[in-house]
């Protein structure tokens, strides 16, 4: 697929799509004759995980191994280990700022009864 099927399939921009591509985020991403990146299934779901990791506090600069990891052509039990561990400890923050997050909405919501 073209850059732009992507970037609507994903929701990306396109500078974002083509800046992972240039970070090496998305390797092996193959051109057409014209010189046209195009893109396959399999760099479909890799953008989808980088998009999970993002918000996660994964560094751009520490994806490609977690990438690696996930996409398990890098097993080693350690380091399985320690990103479950550091995982487990970003999913949890996340919930803490979701569960602050619906605190606020429940609260304007109340207001908003109240109000109205």
């Amino acid at each position: 697929m073209h850059i732009g099927e992507l970037a609507e399939r994903t929701g990306l921009s396109l500078r974002s799509i083509r800046h992972y591509d240039e970070v090496g985020l998305l390797p092996g991403t193959e051109r057409t004759e014209g010189g046209f990146r195009v893109f396959s299934e399999a760099d479909y779901g890799r953008l989808l995980t980088i998009m999970q990791l993002k918000p996660m506090g994964f560094a751009l600069d520490e994806m490609p191994a977690v990438l690696d990891v996930l996409e398990g052509r890098r097993a080693d039990s350690g380091e399985v280990a320690g990103l479950l561990e550091r995982s487990r400890g970003m999913r949890d923050r996340l919930a803490r700022q979701l569960a602050a997050a619906e605190d606020v909405v429940r609260r304007l919501e109340d207001l908003g009864r109240a109000t109205g």
